[in-house]
């Protein structure tokens, strides 16, 4: 048997390889907080009194450039350790997601709110006329913490799980998962910053249900900054993502008010069972519209792209069996669309008596063309998987092992390897 080239590929190579997964913005934020750490750790600077977050300075001196150098200044080794090792996975998915600028331009908003609201509710503490906090106003905070706090509300609403694992030691539900974090920082670690945590789960809540769509700029903002010859040398980078040609994984969840429709990212039991004050995702029925917050395309395990499901395909057969239209109705009029869209979730119990319905010739030759065309898709995306999988299996990886991570992959042999390699890692 053919050895794994995984466990013969040593820590150099595991670590360059590992490295270049890393985008471009998340990778350089790893290195700039590094290096200023390193900076100060040679020059002996370790008060960080004229550039931590100080609600008081900011306040009397309008010192506003605190809001951004505390968050690129840290205290302690494990601290920055920490802070990066956090960022990668988050700043990695949401990269791929966004794009390189957007998520720098991410970065930015979430510091400024951060801080905007850590400034707000301190002065509300220290001068409450019921129990004064005044030590709020005079508490230095730095790291990036705030900002990777923002980053798992925000990427823990994307991904649409129902529970999250804290430490690998127990599971929560996904809706709680920040503010659990929250409360076992405060217990475990000493000299940690409560109210510059909190404004970090609030600014991503707030970013989350779109209170910030009005500050986003437009798609022709981000493609005019990557046009700049100044930043042609970044661009060209292989870990740059441009915000129009992204990763293409799956549909993104969107966010909306109105009645919506379950995700194919997520079944109709968690979004019946979810609270309601969590966004609810869906995808519309006759155009795929962009979020702004969520642009481009996500990383989604279980998808196959856009095409239904055979659960969504019988819902759909049972609608228009019980709608005496034409099928060329169901393609001219969006309101007639959304009228029949139906749950994921939705099937017809075992024994279920349907009403009468006349026989349409024209919905039977419809629903039959509908039914070959699937049925021909999904053979091409059977084959591709199955030549996927051999090419996997031939380079020494476990053959289960290479089908689990092609099927999180959506078929995507780079993705996958990825995915085998930092399990065996």
């Amino acid at each position: 048997m053919r050895p794994n080239v995984v466990t013969e590929a040593g820590i150099s190579t595991r670590l360059n390889q590992w490295w270049s997964s890393i985008p471009f913005i998340t990778s350089g934020v790893i290195l700039i907080c590094g290096a200023i750490y390193l900076v100060c750790l040679l020059a002996g600077y370790d008060t960080f009194h004229q550039i931590c977050f100080l609600p008081s300075a900011v306040a009397s001196h309008f010192q506003v450039y605190r809001f951004y150098t505390s968050v690129l200044f840290h205290g302690s080794l494990l601290h920055v350790l920490f802070n990066m090792l956090a960022l990668v996975p988050l700043g990695t998915e949401l990269e791929r997601i966004m794009g390189s600028v957007r998520l720098l331009f991410l970065m930015f908003l979430l510091a400024t709110t951060n801080a905007i609201f850590h400034l707000i509710i301190a002065f509300l503490a220290a001068y409450n006329p019921l129990y004064p906090l005044d030590f709020l106003v005079n508490e230095c905070s730095i790291g990036f913490s705030g900002v990777i706090f923002s980053m798992i509300v925000i990427e823990t609403s994307l991904s649409g799980v129902r529970s999250r694992s804290v430490f690998g030691l127990f599971n929560v539900p996904a809706q709680w998962y920040a503010w659990i974090l929250l409360v076992l920082f405060q217990f475990l670690a000493s000299n940690v910053s409560l109210l510059g945590h909190l404004c970090g789960i609030l600014s991503g809540f707030a970013y989350t249900y779109g209170l910030f769509n009005y500050l986003l700029p437009g798609p022709s903002f981000y493609s005019s900054i990557e046009g700049l010859s100044v930043l042609s040398v970044c661009v060209r980078r292989p870990g740059f993502i441009l915000c129009t040609g992204g990763t293409t994984y799956g549909q993104l969840p969107t966010y909306s008010n109105t009645s919506t429709t379950p995700s194919a990212l997520i079944d109709g039991n968690f979004l019946r069972n979810i609270t309601s004050w969590m966004p609810s995702r869906r995808t519309t029925t006759t155009q795929e519209q962009e979020d702004p917050r969520f642009p481009g395309r996500a990383h989604t395990f279980g998808s196959a792209g856009t095409e239904p499901t055979a659960r969504e395909a019988s819902a759909n057969l049972h609608v228009r069996l019980l709608d005496n239209t034409t099928p060329s109705d169901l393609l001219t009029s969006s309101q007639h669309t959304a009228t029949n869209t139906v749950r994921a979730d939705a099937t017809v119990a075992a024994g279920e008596v349907l009403c009468y319905v006349p026989f349409n010739f024209n919905d039977f030759i419809w629903d039959v063309a509908t039914d070959f065309i699937m049925i021909k898709d999904y053979l091409l995306q059977v084959d591709t998987f199955d030549e996927e999988l051999k090419k996997l299996v031939g380079m020494g990886f476990e053959r289960t092992q290479a089908e689990v991570a092609l099927a999180a992959a959506d078929g995507d042999p780079n993705v996958a390897i990825e995915i085998l390699m930092s399990q065996q890692g």
